[in-house]
């Protein structure tokens, strides 16, 4: 291998290095569903950002040019200016769903077995949301659009008090309902054995 051809293929490295990192960086910043308030009727919609574009303009310019794959008030608005790009462009990681979920459920605990909710597990065993008249639904049951509103009226359940409440639900002649009985402390009278 000649110096030119090491060389050459140093540079190439570098070059692939630098435009696949400003690619990944810029796909994972901004893929996703996100929810926003939308500037023409001040309501929340759940958008996606065409994160594989907005990753190439990245790549090849160092620009980010955003511009929405799908909205939740779409087709009706489909042709509008997208006004609400700028509100992701402010704050990417804060109108993502997951960061809104995720800080709703920091630091609660649940409302029937008062345990913490605990990190979320986006795979499995999602925690829920309990109504005001007692309907639990996972989160991820809800649409977008509809978290804020909903984290503002329900309470937080954990994942095991949703399934056991859902098999109530659907299920009510399966279960049989006892109270708990209290629990009477068992002591050992005193001995003076030696063992």
């Amino acid at each position: 291998m000649t110096i030119w051809a090491f060389t050459g293929s140093v540079v190439l490295a570098i070059a692939a290095y630098v435009i696949l990192s400003g690619f990944l960086t810029t796909y994972r910043k901004y893929r996703g569903l996100r929810v926003i308030t939308c500037p023409e009727n001040l309501e929340s919609s759940s958008v996606r950002v065409d994160a594989l574009r907005a990753a190439q303009w990245a790549a090849v310019s160092g620009d980010t040019v955003l511009r929405l794959r799908s909205c939740s008030r779409w087709p009706e608005m489909a042709g509008c200016g997208q006004e609400c790009l700028s509100q992701i462009m402010a704050a990417p990681e804060g109108c993502a769903v997951s960061a809104i979920v995720t800080s709703w459920y920091d630091g609660k605990v649940c409302v029937y077995c008062n345990q913490p909710i605990g990190p979320i597990v986006w795979h499995e065993r999602p925690p829920a949301v309990r109504s005001a008249e007692g309907v639990t639904r996972e989160w991820k049951d809800i649409p977008a659009e509809q978290l804020p509103a909903v984290f503002r009226t329900h309470q937080p359940v954990c994942f095991n008090c949703s399934l056991t409440e859902g098999f109530l639900r659907t299920h009510p002649d399966m279960v049989v309902s006892r109270g708990r009985t209290a629990e009477t402390q068992h002591t050992l009278a005193p001995s003076s054995g030696v063992y």
